[in-house]
C-alpha cells in the first residue's frame, strides 16, 4: 500500500482519483445484468467514466446532492466521537494505493490493522442498520475493498445521525476481514482493468 498525501475533496484528490478504480465504486465493478447474466448498465458507465478520465486526463464532474453534502459536514462529528467512544485515535489519509490503477480513501485508519468507514445517512436507514444490528449488505463491496487495498485486518462500520437522541446517534459495527470475498474481488476488479486497458488501448 501506498499513501497519497491528498486532501479528500479538494481538486488533487480528484485527480489523484481520476482513471482509477476506486473503493467506493467496487459495488458497480461488481454489477451484474438484470438475473445476474450479462453485464450491467452500471458497471459499463463506469467503465466509460474511467475510460474518459483516462483519455482527457481530467476527473468527471462530481454531482453531490443534499444527502451526500449532509455527510460530508457531519463526517467529522463522526470521527470525533469514534475517538471519544472508543479511545483510538484515527488517523487520516488522502487516498491508499494498491497499485497504479487501483485505490481507496478510508474515512480513517485505526491502529495498526483495522479501518474507519462513515456513513451518516438519513434517520429512517440509520435506525434500520440499528434495527438490524449489522452493516447494510450494499457496504460490503467498498468495506472489504479498503481492507484489501490496505491490507489490513478489521474495519469499523459507523452510521452515525446528530438529529438522534444522544445515546442512539451512533451504530458501530466491526467487520472482520474475509479473504475468500476479497479474492472474488480482486478477480473482478481485475477484469474490470483488463476490458478498461483493452478499451483505452483501441481509442488512444
Amino acid at each position: 500500500m501506498r499513501l497519497l498525501d491528498v486532501e479528500q475533496g479538494t481538486d488533487e484528490w480528484l485527480a489523484a482519483r481520476a482513471g482509477r478504480i476506486t473503493a467506493s465504486n467496487f459495488g458497480k465493478v461488481l454489477a451484474s445484468g438484470p438475473s445476474g447474466g450479462g453485464e450491467s448498465k452500471t458497471r459499463r458507465s463506469y467503465m466509460v467514466q474511467l475510460l474518459a478520465e483516462r483519455l482527457t486526463g481530467l476527473p468527471t464532474n462530481s454531482y453531490a446532492n443534499a444527502a451526500m453534502q449532509w455527510g460530508t459536514e457531519h463526517e467529522p462529528q463522526a470521527r470525533a466521537m469514534y475517538e471519544l467512544l472508543t479511545g483510538d485515535d484515527v488517523v487520516q489519509v488522502g487516498m491508499a494505493l494498491l497499485n497504479d490503477d487501483v485505490g481507496a480513501s478510508p474515512d480513517g485508519l485505526v491502529r495498526g490493522d483495522g479501518g474507519l468507514e462513515i456513513k451518516c445517512p438519513n434517520t429512517t436507514t440509520h435506525i434500520e442498520t440499528i434495527l438490524s444490528g449489522k452493516m447494510p449488505p450494499e457496504h460490503r463491496p467498498q468495506v472489504q475493498g479498503c481492507m484489501y487495498v490496505t491490507g489490513r485486518d478489521w474495519w469499523d462500520f459507523v452510521s452515525f445521525d446528530p438529529r438522534m437522541p444522544p445515546e442512539r446517534q451512533m451504530f458501530v459495527a466491526r467487520v472482520a476481514r474475509d479473504d475468500e470475498y476479497i479474492a472474488k474481488l480482486a478477480e473482478a476488479v481485475q477484469e474490470f482493468l483488463r476490458e478498461l486497458n483493452e478499451l483505452h488501448g483501441r481509442l488512444a
